[in-house]
């Protein structure tokens, strides 16, 4: 058996947002009105990633929201393939071991491809941080713009923001195309959350300890699973057999590098609990994708079969 690393063991799990804005750079909400709005909404833990703005303060700490230390980094450029740009969440330990203090500022990156803009990944995780890809249909990078850097840990499958401005950035564009190509990289579901209505509406959930430390190596382990609101309990193959159980839902989703997407949805007046998928052929990963009876989405992180 092979069971997905967010359901490995039993006990709660972390809700978190990994990707939010404030009035420090182009927000609608302070800071403690946004960490306030998400302890209203049961986060467990949020990262403050305002542009080029490293955050290590917790500006509401009467709550029970931890901060996690981050910024949203990006560079761009405009050559004559069209204009393209890269922008990357980069989150950090809470103790002296994170290279960055809380309030640098930054300018953005001047690149001309991906293969320059890795020396901002390189300084990123040099100050010990793990980063993930940003809302790629919105910046115009598909993935044979952005398939060649190196070290990122995940890219964004749902944005918040980009899905309901500008129809972009949900349902997970490109993971597939990232998975079939060998790239082992999870999936990221975030708010963006610059209007104060864009909050807490894309989140992961977590198996780890409430503290940092912990946090950090369940996001980089791959420890977690995205949701815009279904609950998933479990997902595992067993003896050639893909399994997911949930919260009660309208359909689930199989995803993979052998088939085209496997659709199994409830009979009418009736939501599933349990799907399953037979894995004839010889799969080199399989995912799954869970939407509510209100269209919301969920996703499982891969489990890599070979």
């Amino acid at each position: 058996m092979i069971r997905q690393k967010a359901f490995e063991s039993t006990g709660r799990m972390l809700k978190g947002g990994l990707h939010c804005h404030t009035t420090l750079s182009d927000g609608s909400g302070t800071p403690e009105e946004v960490i306030k709005v998400h302890a209203d909404n049961d986060f467990d833990f949020l990262a403050l990633t305002d542009h080029r703005l490293y955050n290590r303060k917790n500006y509401a700490p009467e709550t029970d929201v931890l901060i996690i230390p981050g910024m949203e980094f990006d560079a761009s450029f405009d050559t004559d393939i069209g204009f393209r740009c890269f922008h990357t969440v980069c989150l950090g330990p809470d103790d002296d071991t994170n290279g960055f203090n809380h309030g640098e500022r930054f300018a953005s990156g001047v690149v001309k491809d991906q293969f320059d803009f890795q020396k901002y990944l390189d300084w990123m995780h040099s100050k010990n941080n793990i980063t993930f890809y940003c809302h790629p249909q919105w910046s115009s990078t598909p993935a044979r713009y952005f398939d060649k850097l190196r070290g990122q840990f995940g890219m964004e499958v749902w944005n918040t923001g980009c899905a309901t401005e500008c129809d972009m950035d949900y349902n997970a564009p490109y993971w597939d195309e990232m998975l079939g190509m060998g790239h082992k990289i999870w999936g990221i579901a975030t708010d963006d959350g610059h209007r104060m209505y864009q909050h807490c509406k894309g989140w992961v959930m977590v198996h780890a300890e409430k503290n940092v430390k912990s946090i950090l190596r369940s996001l980089s382990e791959g420890s977690f699973y995205s949701s815009c609101g279904p609950i998933i309990k479990d997902f595992y193959v067993d003896q050639g057999v893909a399994y997911i159980d949930t919260e009660p839902c309208k359909k689930v989703l199989f995803h993979s590098d052998r088939h085209p997407n496997r659709k199994i949805s409830a009979k009418d007046g009736e939501l599933l609990t349990h799907a399953e998928l037979d894995l004839k052929n010889n799969y080199n990963y399989i995912r799954a994708s869970v939407v509510d009876e209100q269209g919301n989405r969920a996703w499982t992180n891969p489990i890599f079969l070979h």
